[in-house]
């Protein structure tokens, strides 16, 4: 028997064993559920085939030629990822809109006897849901900011917090990116409405009724775009502030970007995308030092023309509630265990929400 739901809820998701998005793989990679698998009944080249016989030659040919694809490939799958999973097996399928490709597969599967359930409204319904939590309703979560300068160690600091048992929502990791010109990651951004995804899907497993920390960020983290509830809470959340010395900030920087470093035509671009208002002056001679391999030199530069005017800038007019302010004294992990030790406490003093 297949059943039917229309609940994507974390909770409903969880008690699946798994979730097969069966869409052609440029589909799934566009955007799809976090933790699906890709099973697809058709791949982009099967599908491109499928659709233009369908529209410019015969429709029965193309149901025909469509199903012996489908039938191959769900044999594949049969024998190949799915072969070690016994008769208790609970799957959730889903496609664009819960039809043909969703159902085949779950006939399928169905006949093989597992409890197999497809997902009414396919892909779409879990869009909609998304697009409703991160651009509609108001942000239930109580959000406060890890805020302070670049350098100061506030994503390490997101990681030690999480091992201590806090609520953390790590807006880079999920987008891919760093946050700065420098902060590219070898695997690239996920696409706008993917990243959208993962941050619901983040949201969903924290507790609204506790604090989440996440660190201060522009509207932007490289080419993704924060949605708007959430930037929405950002701009009224509460922080704590972190500052280091230079010396401090200059060996974080160097280390947290030696990849780039290593990369003298990956650095040298980075360069070139700096604001345009920085001197000419400035530009040659950061080029210069990151051809001589002068990294350190180069990041405490950096700070000083470029990092601390953007980030007083960034500050200028604005209020907020600070829970605290720290020093981080040094850039090794029990400089940031001292840290979070002290997040925690302006955390626990924090009101609880109404």
């Amino acid at each position: 028997m297949i059943r039917r739901t229309a609940d994507i809820s974390r909770p409903a998701l969880d008690g699946f064993h798994a979730v097969i998005d069966v869409r052609s793989p440029g589909e799934f990679a566009e955007d799809h559920i976090p933790g699906a698998i890709n099973l697809p009944v058709l791949d982009d080249a099967q599908r491109a085939e499928i659709g233009t016989e369908y529209v410019r030659g015969s429709k029965f040919v193309a149901r025909r030629r469509g199903a012996v694809l489908v039938a191959r490939n769900i044999a594949a799958y049969l024998e190949g990822p799915l072969a070690d999973r016994d008769g208790g097996f609970r799957p959730l399928v889903h496609c664009w809109r819960g039809g043909q490709r969703s159902g085949a597969m779950a006939e399928v599967m169905s006949q093989v006897g597992w409890p197999v359930t497809v997902l009414d409204g396919g892909y779409q319904t879990w869009r909609r849901q998304v697009f409703a939590g991160l651009y509609e309703a108001e942000l239930d979560h109580r959000l406060v900011l890890l805020d302070g300068p670049t350098g100061v160690g506030k994503t390490a600091l997101l990681g030690v917090l999480a091992e201590a048992g806090a609520q953390v929502l790590d807006l880079e990791g999920l987008a891919g990116h760093r946050g700065s010109v420098f902060g590219g990651l070898p695997e690239g951004q996920p696409p706008q409405k993917l990243f959208e995804s993962r941050l619901y899907d983040a949201l969903s497993r924290l507790d609204p009724a506790l604090p989440v920390v996440v660190e201060a960020e522009s509207s932007r983290i490289g080419r993704r775009v924060l949605p708007r509830t959430v930037w929405a809470a950002m701009a009224t959340a509460p922080v704590v502030e972190l500052d280091a010395p230079v010396a401090v900030r200059v060996e974080r920087i160097v280390g947290d970007y030696a990849a780039i470093a290593r990369d003298a035509a990956a650095l040298d671009r980075a360069l070139s995308e700096l604001p345009r208002h920085l001197s000419k002056v400035d530009r040659s001679d950061w080029r210069a030092m990151a051809a001589r391999g002068e990294t350190a030199a180069l990041a405490e530069s950096l700070i000083h023309a470029h990092y601390d005017p953007a980030y007083r800038r960034q500050g200028q007019g604005r209020e907020r509630q600070v829970l605290a302010r720290i020093t981080v004294a040094g850039a090794g992990q029990a400089d940031l265990a001292v840290a979070a030790r002290t997040v925690i406490e302006a955390l626990d003093r924090r009101p609880s929400a109404a």
